[in-house]
Order: C-alpha cells, then structure tokens, then sequence
C-alpha cells in the first residue's frame, strides 16, 4: 500500500511538472522565435498556431488543461508577440513565408509528426504546412480557422478584399483600423453573450493593441493582410488535401463569430464527412470563454484519433466521446 502510495505521488508530481509553461525562444533564419511549451518530451504533440492581431498568449489558458498528456508547443509568428519584428524592409511578410520559418521552426525543435491547433491567420499557416508535409500531420483542431468562402463574414471582410483588389492610400484606411485598440477589443467582444462578458480578459486587447502600436507594424500588417487573398486562392487546394488525406478533423468555433462564420466551421464536413463540429455560444476569440470546453473536446477527439501507442503510459487520454456527423451546439 505504501508503494502505491508512493507511486500515486510521483504520478501526481510529474503531472504538475508536465503542466508547468515553458517560455523559450529559438533561431529560424537568423530570427528569435519566441514559444511556450508544456508536457512531456514523449507525449504526442500539438502545436498550437495563433491567429491576428494575438500572439501565443491566447493559449495560456488551454495549454495547462492539456499539457498532462500532450506536448503543446505554441510559437509567436515572426511580426507577432515575442517573436522579433524585423522592418518589412528586411523581411518580405507573407503567409508563405510565415509558413515556411514556421516549418523550420517544427524542424528544429525535432517535431516529426504533430496535431495542428489552427485560429484564425494560424489557419492557412498551417494548413500549407499539411499540403508541403502531410504524412507529419496527425490530426487537425480548427477553432474560428477558416478555409472556405462560405466562412468569411460579408461586413468584416469587405474593406479587406477591397484594399486586396485595389491597394490605395483610400482602401488601407479602414483596414488600419482593424489593428487599432478600439478594432481589437471588437474582434475579442463582437458575439460574446452577457452571459460570458465577465470571463473576457481586458489584457488581452490591450496587450495585443500595444504590440501592434510598435514601429514599423502598421506596414507589417498591411502587407499581411494585402496577401491574405493567396490564402483564399489556396482553397481548393486545402480541399483537395482533405479528401486525399482523410485528416481527423474537430471544428471548434465560436458561433457568433463575425468573421469567420459558422458556415465556414459546417463547410469541413463537405471534403470531410466525418469531422465533428461543435458552435459554442461566444464569438471570434472562444478561448477567452471557453477554454475548458475546448479542452474536453480536444482531449476526446484525439484521445479517439492517436493511437494509445503513442502516449507515455502515466499519459493517457480519457474516455472519448461517441463521433457524431451533425454540428453540435455546446454550452
């Protein structure tokens, strides 16, 4: 009995150790790469991708709820959070090029085969990770991460694909706004019931808005969001990847979003007729209220996707939901 006792405590005091936030940085290209990461070195990975105008730190959350049977890795894009801003005189800010530091990031860190958590700009980051690499793509956790265009929301999106079209002094003027605190703290409130309000953490927007208020960022998102139009022509090739690879697919997404809307999460079960869909009532940022939803989702689904050989035997998942192919609405 003593030794079980024993055994009891150690498991319960490698579980606090694996929960613990790591805060590292690594060079890609000459560029520090800030991360967070948590779990066991031996624990299947997920890798966590941010979206605008945020930064690793809308994990912070999530990553402790998970982190005793998986290992999170969460980097800051370069432009965002922690991760150096270089001019964009001195790095030419695209979507391809954030996904190609960022699957040189993955190959230094030794991250062979991963899950990928994907929200918002982190949605076709990853997503050209999976069509450059998918035999290291285990499954796929989409949280308000669009790739159809049924998903785009009219209102939110139309000064955007205007300055896309037509890049003038007169179209970047409204999507400058989007990066202001007033744009941002939109982006975290717009859909969030009365209800949720409480949960909203008013740093994040504030945080976020004074790293986009840094010199030489107003350039740097512009540019971003002038080549977010190559993402939506990439589409049909993130379909295709998902009828050929038949990747294991949750979409977790706010259903008030006004973004990125639900139709966009419902549009997975046309190239993917098994993934599951969960609309929770709150809006573009579902972390901020919903983290533990979100976590109980994540840990059924790949507890039912990964095989049991690939977690650490003190690591694994708990009971798994049934699948289900209708879109649920979560509390």
């Amino acid at each position: 009995m003593d030794a079980l006792q024993v055994d009891h405590r150690q498991i319960h005091h490698r579980e606090i150790h694996h929960r613990q936030v790591h805060h590292r940085t690594v060079l890609v290209r000459g560029h520090e790469i800030f991360y967070r990461e948590a779990g066991a070195p031996d624990a299947p990975v997920l890798l966590l991708l941010h979206g605008f105008p945020t930064s690793s730190r809308m994990f912070r959350d999530l990553i402790p709820l998970l982190a005793d049977r998986y290992r999170l890795i969460a980097p800051d894009h370069l432009g965002f959070g922690r991760s150096a801003t270089p001019s964009a005189d001195d790095f030419p800010y695209s979507f391809a090029e954030l996904a190609s530091l960022t699957s040189e990031f993955t190959e230094q860190l030794g991250l062979t085969r991963f899950a990928l958590y994907i929200q918002d700009y982190g949605a076709p980051i990853g997503l050209r990770l999976a069509l450059a690499h998918p035999e290291r793509i285990t499954a796929i956790v989409t949280q308000n991460g669009n790739a159809y265009r049924e998903g785009l929301g009219a209102d939110a999106w139309a000064p955007v694909l205007a300055m896309i079209a037509d890049r003038t002094p007169l179209t970047e003027a409204p999507v400058r706004a989007i990066s202001s605190l007033e744009g941002i703290r939109w982006q975290y409130e717009t859909g969030v019931p009365d209800a949720y309000r409480s949960l909203l953490d008013p740093d994040a927007w504030t945080q976020d808005a004074a790293l986009m208020a840094r010199e030489g960022m107003d350039r740097v998102q512009l540019d971003l969001i002038g080549d977010y139009g190559a993402n939506i022509e990439l589409y049909p090739a993130f379909h295709e990847y998902f009828r050929a690879s038949r990747v294991p697919l949750l979409a977790v997404w706010g259903a008030h979003d006004e973004i990125f809307l639900p139709a966009g999460a419902e549009a997975f079960r046309r190239d993917l007729p098994d993934a599951r869909v969960h609309l929770l009532p709150t809006g573009h940022f579902a972390l901020e209220t919903h983290a533990p939803q979100i976590a109980a989702l994540i840990d059924d689904f790949l507890g039912q996707t990964l095989p049991a050989s690939a977690y650490p035997a003190s690591a694994l998942p708990t009971s798994a939901l049934p699948k289900s192919a209708n879109a649920t609405r979560t509390p």
